[in-house]
């Protein structure tokens, strides 16, 4: 049997409110970052479905993605393993919902909001390089469809293929 290579699939919410994101602080083992609500694919969910838990949990906001601001890969080595890893990012922009009253997920310290020169202004603290790229893409107007994403209705359970 042949070791079949798989990229790491994440998913991140843009989400602007009168000229500010929410983003969220969290610790890693690269020290405190910056980066979107954001988090990997689960097993048997759609990536729309990813980003709105994602947002839920780390935010603790409803989301709405409403379009796909781009998809972005990127390589980078392991603090901890030392591999190299690569990523798959979607990222999605959308309507912000109800706030509720939950703890943030793991390693989340808090959620806050910056315009894009304050995050500009950071860029050591931020997660990957990704961060502020998705933002600008999104403030250049970046935007496809929804439907592009092309999810079969079994894309989240389990079909066999031949």
């Amino acid at each position: 049997m042949t070791d079949v290579w798989k990229p790491s699939v994440t998913v991140a919410a843009i989400i602007e409110h009168e000229g500010r994101f929410l983003l969220i602080e969290e610790a890693t083992s690269d020290g405190i970052r910056i980066n979107q609500p954001a988090g990997h694919l689960d097993p048997n969910e759609s990536l729309v479905q990813a980003v709105v838990r994602e947002t839920l949990e780390e935010a603790a906001y409803d989301f709405t993605p409403t379009a796909l601001v781009g998809m972005y890969m990127a390589r980078y080595v392991s603090a901890r393993t030392g591999e190299a890893v690569t990523y798959l990012r979607f990222a999605f922009c959308g309507d912000l919902g109800r706030q509720h009253d939950q703890p943030l997920d793991h390693g989340i310290l808090r959620t806050l909001w910056m315009s894009r020169d304050e995050l500009a202004a950071c860029p050591e603290r931020h997660r990957s390089p990704q961060v502020l790229l998705c933002i600008d893409d999104y403030l250049r107007g970046q935007r496809a469809p929804l439907a592009m994403l092309n999810t079969h209705p079994s894309a989240c359970g389990v079909e066999n293929v031949s």
